[in-house]
């Protein structure tokens, strides 16, 4: 398994109980170090790995990797397309690819925005202008349901789900109302209705 962008590996580790080996990739030493010294502290050294990525190309040899995972990051990369035929190259042929973007519709901007004369940068509805006008000042490329399933087709993926997930509904600290919304608006953590979604999660095969 291969977490493409970990960060300080804190969600790479959850799934140290599902896989022999993890490999996480980010381009942050700092980040990777914090990993490293988690990964020791818990005894998963052996099988948890934290891998240099300069930004370009993944360091794994082709056809490698069972499952990938990438959370919010592909809205970071300078070239997504190439980011994704990387990622298409090192799994393996019926291997799975577990991702997720930013919400068009979600009615803040995720990663914020620089906006002149406007100190607070998450303005509601700013994700909903014309792209050529939030891409000028987002801190990151956002995506609606098409524009993801479209760009993973096009680098040779199967779509097996897509779905929106919302914020953890733990945030709500009334436990009647989150019970209530989880069975109401939301089902678990997902969504129906994009404008109540933070992100989009899309599951894709490489074809066998």
């Amino acid at each position: 398994m291969l977490d493409f962008g970990c960060g300080n590996g804190a969600q790479t580790i959850l799934f140290a109980d599902h896989a022999r080996k993890i490999y996480g990739l980010d381009v942050s030493e700092s980040y990777l170090n914090d990993f490293r010294k988690h990964a020791r502290e818990l005894g998963l050294e052996n099988s948890l790995e934290a891998v240099h990525y300069d930004g370009r190309n993944i360091p794994v040899s082709d056809g490698s990797i069972d499952c990938l995972t990438t959370f919010e990051v592909l809205e970071h990369v300078p070239d997504e397309m190439h980011a994704l035929s990387e990622i298409y190259r090192v799994l393996a042929p019926g291997g799975l690819l577990f991702i997720t973007v930013p919400n068009r519709w979600w009615i803040f901007e995720t990663h914020g925005a620089d906006l002149p004369l406007l100190p607070w940068n998450r303005v509601p509805f700013f994700s909903w202008l014309p792209k050529r006008i939030h891409d000028r000042y987002a801190r990151a490329r956002i995506y609606g349901r098409d524009e993801i399933v479209r760009e993973l087709v096009e680098a040779g993926f199967l779509i097996r789900d897509v779905m929106y997930i919302t914020a953890p509904m733990d945030v709500v600290k009334w436990r009647r109302l989150r019970d209530f919304l989880r069975k109401t608006v939301f089902r678990g953590d997902t969504t129906r209705v994009p404008i109540l979604a933070t992100a989009i999660l899309a599951v894709a095969m490489k074809p066998e």
